[in-house]
């Protein structure tokens, strides 16, 4: 799933909280977290920590109280909560690990390593580890697994009186309804507590239950079930699996959580990106990542590139160049891109701010300079033995790596210069950092080769 959607303060509150910690340091930003800690909501504390770089994240983690950590990394997404579990001593990490349930572990462990969800395995009881294996025998993408296990339930011998009572002692997110189990636990229907609430208590439990009562099955697609719940009058649907016992319900929280995730993963995922990229995500990490999707886009740039040079032979050695130029155009399109799309999340979280904008930009030229020189040499290499001709090469190797460090700096300003012009960076921003990527991209290599040709 999902991971967990952070109990937020209103967006401007968590961004000017944001500024004020990033534009503190040392002793002083400590001091700021600190009386942030006093009144903050969990899942605020999780995006500051997430828009704070590596080194400064870990000090701030460190003054969280242990009984809120749990929490706290359950709300952060997954590739900074991991940066901070590897960065912890082990004793410490045990310690944390006591304290998951079965269902915090099967949320961390779609992005834990196995080792990691071995040793949390190891601080649960027997039953905890049943209530894990349960859960995990759905898969990723099948909503068994992410299934609410808090609910109220009865038996169908219940009565109307019982019901109220129930109601009474347990308060639970969207509990607006109340599932009724045979003796072997199988789903038989469910009442709504308006219903119970309004009818004799001496009556029994089954005179109310809805018979077009709907279940979601577990093995339901993530989406599956949100959309079952959307087009349902009910705020929370029962989960049963293949015999029909009852194991979950899934919430109208939950249906958005989910609808919200599947769309940012698809913004993600038109990148090359994943949803739980860390904002902050080590230099060498974050090029490897991307990396993949550079090189995919190259093979489709050299495409459209051999298409051209279909005709060489009746083309100057000048024209060589225009064969080459939709590369430099297209490498630097994707690497801004990338950069972009992690800004306008982080921009719409409210996570970047004055104080941490000089942290970001340097670690998003630290990865457009890997990424640059790897790709740099690649299409260097092979331009110049395509073409027979090695200026043509150190040309656009040099003008690649100009592009690709320029796409990651117009990629982090693009969007600030926007938001304070008052425009949507997710509407414009892709349009401004395709034109500067394709002005300087031709403009360097072009340029360069004008200046090495001559």
């Amino acid at each position: 799933m999902p991971e967990q959607e952070p109990n937020l303060a209103p967006q401007n509150e968590v961004g000017l909280v944001v500024q004020q910690l990033t534009g503190a340091e040392g002793q002083a930003q400590a001091e700021v977290f600190s009386e942030i800690l006093e009144d903050a909501e969990p899942g605020t504390v999780a995006l500051l920590l997430e828009a704070l770089p590596l080194d400064e994240r870990y000090e701030r983690w460190q003054q969280v109280e242990f009984a809120d950590r749990v929490e706290v990394l359950s709300l952060m997404r997954a590739d900074p909560r991991m940066g901070i579990l590897r960065r912890m001593p082990d004793d410490e990490v045990d310690l944390l690990f006591a304290q998951l349930s079965p269902e915090d572990l099967i949320e961390w462990s779609d992005y834990l390593p196995e080792s990691f969800t071995d040793r949390a395995l190891a601080q649960m009881g027997e039953r905890q580890r049943q209530h894990f294996e349960l859960y995990n025998q759905y898969s990723e993408n099948e909503i068994g697994r992410y299934a609410d296990h808090q609910m109220l339930v009865l038996s169908t011998k219940a009565t109307i009186g019982q019901a109220q009572r129930f109601f009474r002692r347990i308060e639970l997110d969207c509990n607006d309804s109340l599932f009724l189990v045979d003796e072997e636990d199988h789903f038989r229907g469910a009442v709504s507590r308006y219903e119970v609430f309004r009818s004799n208590p001496d009556e029994p439990l089954l005179s109310l239950m809805d018979e077009d009562s709907r279940a979601i099955s577990a093995d339901a697609t993530l989406m599956e079930a949100a959309e079952l719940l959307e087009h349902s009058r009910d705020v929370e649907l029962p989960v049963v699996d293949d015999e029909g016992g009852l194991i979950g319900r899934v919430t109208l929280r939950t249906a958005t959580e989910l609808v919200r995730e599947h769309y940012e993963a698809q913004l993600m995922a038109s990148a090359g990106m994943n949803e739980t990229d860390d904002l902050f995500a080590p230099i060498m990490k974050g090029a490897r990542r991307r990396a993949v999707w550079l090189g995919i886009n190259l093979l489709t740039a050299f495409l459209a590139s051999a298409t051209i040079g279909l005709f060489e032979d009746v083309l100057s050695q000048v024209v060589a160049l225009a064969v080459l130029m939709p590369i430099v155009a297209s490498m630097g399109g994707i690497a801004g891109s990338q950069s972009l799309t992690l800004m306008i999340r982080g921009m719409a979280m409210g996570q970047i701010s004055a104080g941490n904008l000089w942290s970001l930009m340097k670690n998003e030229l630290g990865i457009g300079a890997v990424n640059g020189v790897l790709w740099a040499i690649v299409i260097g290499a092979v331009s110049g033995w395509w073409f027979s001709n090695e200026i043509i090469g150190i040309a656009i190797g040099c003008a690649i790596l100009i592009n690709m460090l320029v796409a990651a700096g117009a990629g982090v300003l693009v969007p600030m210069v926007l938001q304070k012009m008052d425009q949507d960076p997710a509407l414009s921003g892709s349009v401004i950092l395709t034109t500067v990527t394709d002005v300087i991209g031709f403009l360097s290599f072009l340029g360069l080769a004008t200046i090495l040709f001559l």
